[in-house]
């Protein structure tokens, strides 16, 4: 799949747009002013693989402890603002490192203008979201409900009047909650801007429907070449949405590097607890820096032939277990001691 080619903009430390790597990024929810729950939060997404971290900022207090949570991180902090402009102008200056905001939320021109003239002074992005719920309402009339043009036209709206004001370090993001009609607008998008696209699909709703509507919107999406920066918006733990952003660029060949674990369904040859050990495996493996295949298969049947495309892996029985590599058994063991053996060969594995 070839990628759109867009504009490079700095968040931090690290580099979007322009072919860099896609980067992860999910959004905290402890309140912000709470600045220790918000670092451990942080600090948690951090080891799991999140590379950048939206904060909401909804009063002043939160803009001020902007500042003290930036000492304890080391991924770059976006401060999410709705619509009191001062607050967008506070979080700059005690240095988030990108703002996100609609400026249709933020009053008149000219107080919009203060925040861009900030962002200006200190080379902060501006993230210009827009979504399909708030959607203005001559643009609703205009095509009839909401619709993907709609969006595009309301997007790139804000994004021309920020240019007008002569700042182009920006970010754009339009999100809906309906998926096709995600995917069409990051479609027409493409065509009329260059600037870095941030893809998710917004309110995507709880760990397992929002899993399967990320899954399905991003994976479209990004093999169109569209998105810089992705986030699995997931009602649940945030750690998981990171968890589930790895999984989808791995799989569709964007990021290399982590166990890949792939293991049957469960059949009536089944006799171990192949759900059990399968999620054990994949807890296990989640720290071990290898770049491999994992199989956990559960019965002795099929297991070394459907395992055979995996580097190791491991195939249940009646008490006992096989340790299979590339598809040929090379140890029997006793049920127990399965899991331990894989961890063993794991931690001893030689390139």
């Amino acid at each position: 799949m070839k990628r759109e080619e867009t504009k490079v903009i700095q968040i931090g430390n690290v580099k979007i747009g322009g072919g860099n790597p896609i980067a992860i990024q999910s959004m905290t929810n402890t309140k912000t002013e709470d600045v220790e729950a918000t670092v451990a939060q942080i600090l948690a997404l951090e080891a799991v693989g999140c590379e950048i971290i939206r904060c909401a900022v909804p009063t002043m207090e939160a803009a001020k402890a902007l500042a003290e949570i930036k000492k304890k991180i080391h991924i770059p902090l976006v401060a999410d603002i709705h619509f009191d402009y001062r607050l967008a102008i506070a979080a700059i200056e005690n240095g988030a490192d990108k703002i996100r905001i609609n400026p249709g939320n933020i009053g008149d021109m000219e107080r919009v203008r203060q925040v861009v003239e900030k962002a200006k002074e200190y080379n902060v992005p501006i993230r210009v979201g827009v979504n399909s719920g708030s959607l203005e309402k001559n643009l609703v009339e205009k095509y009839g409900g909401v619709t993907a043009e709609g969006i595009v036209e309301s997007a790139l709206d804000k994004v021309h009047l920020i240019e007008n004001m002569g700042y182009d370090n920006l970010v754009v993001s339009i999100k809906s909650s309906d998926v096709l009609m995600c995917v069409k607008a990051h479609e027409l998008i493409s065509e009329q801007c260059n600037y870095p696209l941030h893809i998710g699909i917004t309110e995507s709703g709880t760990v397992l429907s929002g899993n399967i509507k990320s899954s399905v919107g991003l994976g479209i999406m990004l093999y169109q070449g569209f998105g810089d920066t992705i986030r699995v918006s997931l009602t649940g733990d945030p750690l998981e949405e990171i968890k589930s952003a790895k999984l989808i660029l791995k799989t569709l060949g964007l990021r290399k590097g982590g166990i890949e674990v792939v293991s049957c369904p469960t059949c009536g040859r089944t006799r171990i607890d192949l759900i059990g050990l399968a999620n054990q495996v994949e807890n296990m493996v989640a720290d071990i820096p290898l770049d491999i295949k994992v199989a956990v298969m559960g019965c002795v049947v099929n297991g070394p032939g459907e395992a055979k495309e995996a580097d190791i892996g491991i195939a249940g029985g009646v008490g006992e277990g096989l340790l299979i590599k590339k598809g040929e058994i090379v140890k029997k063991v006793k049920e127990e001691e399965l899991l331990e053996t894989l961890r063993q060969e794991l931690l001893h594995w030689e390139k």
